[in-house]
């Protein structure tokens, strides 16, 4: 499936009863929603999951940069409102967790509660993301895998096979996607809308990330009042991928916490 929002196709699946609790999930910088694939199998049954690739990754467009953050939460809001989604639990890593706290202050009536998974408020500055963008627009992705797998996996599964699949997505993605969305990232700083949020709020940290270190995910949960934090242990910046059971476990206990199943 997929919708267009300002002449940029974003690509979409939807699974579960029409009726079912919507559950929506955004991915992070150079990946794809099938970084879910392991975790929506494990959710408790009965839920109505809504998946999309975030512009430049995936399925959809891949339009030249760069890219802002407002365009990106944008994107999140027509792929809900495609869906039909009201009152939902929104899930996003990474950079995926950055479009869910501007999501929900600009559409509070679209989530009920909140995922802030290996995220925050404000990843990095504006000088590593501008060397990031030059690096991988003089050489291509293969020049920063390495280096971005390192951070994304701990080391009992970095330069596994299992690691392999994972490496293929990352050089594959779109250099006008990834760009872009460095730009983007690069633009933000949420602490102070993120404080005004009053949703019940799940923040996941990896101990081994090395990108999103736990102690920034949790400061940047611990602006929302009430906020709930996980630290789950032999995982990096990607944990549905590396640890999917406990990852899944951490959600249907918040679903259930929240009344959403």
């Amino acid at each position: 499936m997929q919708v267009i929002r300002d002449g940029v196709a974003l690509g979409y699946d939807v699974t579960g009863p029409d009726d079912g609790a919507p559950v929506v999930f955004a991915n992070a910088l150079g990946t794809t929603r099938a970084i879910w694939d392991q975790v929506a199998a494990l959710l408790p049954a009965g839920l109505r999951i809504i998946r999309y690739d975030m512009r430049g990754h995936g399925a959809s467009d891949a339009p030249d940069g760069p890219y802002s953050m407002g365009q990106l939460v944008s994107d999140a809001e027509a792929v809900c409102d495609a869906a039909g989604v009201r009152d939902a639990l929104f899930i996003g890593l990474s950079v995926g967790g950055m479009v869910a706290q501007g999501l929900a202050v600009k559409r509070p009536d679209l989530i009920r509660a909140l995922v802030l998974s290996n995220t925050a408020a404000k990843i990095g500055n504006p000088k590593l993301w501008q060397d990031r963008i030059d690096t991988v627009r003089a050489k291509g992705l293969t020049a920063l895998s390495d280096a971005v797998l390192q951070r994304w996996f701990a080391r009992g599964f970095y330069g596994t096979p299992a690691m392999q699949p994972w490496r293929a997505m990352l050089e594959s993605t779109p250099v006008a996607g990834y760009t872009g969305t460095c730009a983007a990232i690069a633009g933000t700083d949420f602490y102070t809308t993120t404080a005004g949020l009053r949703i019940p709020t799940l923040g996941i940290a990896g101990i081994d990330d090395g990108s999103t270190p736990p102690d920034l995910v949790r400061e940047t949960v611990d602006l929302i009042p009430g906020s709930q934090f996980v630290l789950m242990r032999r995982v990096g910046h990607l944990p549905c991928v590396e640890d999917p059971a406990t990852y899944a476990a951490h959600l249907a206990d918040f679903m259930k916490a929240v009344g959403h199943v």
